[in-house]
């Protein structure tokens, strides 16, 4: 009789520690995901064909914990003109640099003062075709970005505040995997 006692017991010490173990997993992989993780879906063809209308998409939170973001990084970022929505686009221009936009290329001036330049931007699928020109001057704690897909992109070059500042950024968008798995270059 005594040993069915201690079963008994043990077993319910068993389940004990089995729901505690379960539910300490269960509160870090939500607290992992929430504080590391975003999921998005793209909402517009502003990104294509880097990334295409629908699709979904992770992005990491820690990505900018202890790195700047750099030019060319495809960000997860809540609009300027809109803080309900969530937008994702590539990094065109850096803190402190004049940018000029003039017959479809890109003309940026370091924040040292440097030498003027065109940026080469291979990931480009298609054309850009534009005849307008932009001037602008990055304030020092924001970013200019594009949609890939620039003559379709409501990007900040239309925006009321044309900068994404640095608390708007949610993280670096890393892979799609919806409606095909792929990296996000």
């Amino acid at each position: 009789m005594q040993d069915n006692r201690n079963k008994g017991v043990k077993y319910k010490r068993f389940f004990i520690v089995l729901c505690i173990v379960i539910a300490v997993l269960c509160i870090f992989s939500f607290a992992f995901f929430v504080v590391t993780i975003v999921n998005v879906k793209l909402f517009s063809g502003s990104m294509e064909d880097t990334i295409l209308k629908d699709s979904r998409i992770i992005g990491l939170r820690s990505s900018y914990w202890l790195d700047e973001p750099k030019r060319g990084d495809v960000i997860i970022f809540k609009a300027p003109d809109e803080p309900d929505i969530t937008y994702v686009q590539r990094i065109i221009g850096l803190p402190g640099e004049k940018l000029r936009i003039e017959n479809a290329r890109i003309y940026i001036t370091p924040a040292n003062g440097g030498e003027e330049y065109i940026l080469e931007e291979v990931y480009l699928k298609e054309e850009w075709i534009s005849s307008e020109v932009f001037e602008y001057e990055i304030p020092e704690d924001s970013y200019f970005v594009l949609g890939d897909n620039r003559n379709d992109s409501y990007d900040s070059r239309y925006w009321n505040d044309k900068y994404v500042h640095n608390d708007e950024i949610i993280g670096k968008a890393v892979m799609c995997y919806s409606p095909k798995i792929y990296m996000i270059e």
